[in-house]
């Protein structure tokens, strides 16, 4: 194929706008539902094949994903993590419990926030 350079300018223009059309569909599912980081990662590897910078910038988002994993497994981070999550649980816990003291099961449009001591 690229001994015809007819055909191997054809199949990278081709290569291109499959790559980058599903590139633009992973950089569209990161607002709207879907796998849009594997989109992305996906666009990047169709790309790659025929593009030296796009293998750069796959090789670059490798390396970023290995020490964001490396960070994840931390022991140190985890348990920071799970603190703040359970803290953060707690916290919501006692918001609820007081409003569900404060205005009952009613829904919040329909309360009565006459009820509620201001002074």
């Amino acid at each position: 194929m690229r001994s015809n350079p007819l055909l191997y300018t054809t199949w990278r223009v081709g290569v291109f706008t499959v790559g980058v059309a599903v590139l633009l569909a992973g950089v569209l599912m990161m607002v709207l539902p879907g796998p849009g980081i594997l989109a992305i990662v996906v666009g990047f590897a169709i790309l790659a094949t025929e593009f030296v910078w796009a293998q750069r910038a796959l090789s670059k988002a490798k390396a970023a994903a290995e020490r964001a994993k490396e960070k994840a497994l931390d022991p140190r981070a985890r348990r920071r993590n799970l603190t703040l999550a359970v803290l953060c649980g707690l916290i919501a816990a006692a918001v609820l419990i007081a409003y569900l003291r404060i205005v009952g099961l009613e829904l919040p449009w329909r309360a009565d926030w006459s009820r509620i001591n201001t002074a």
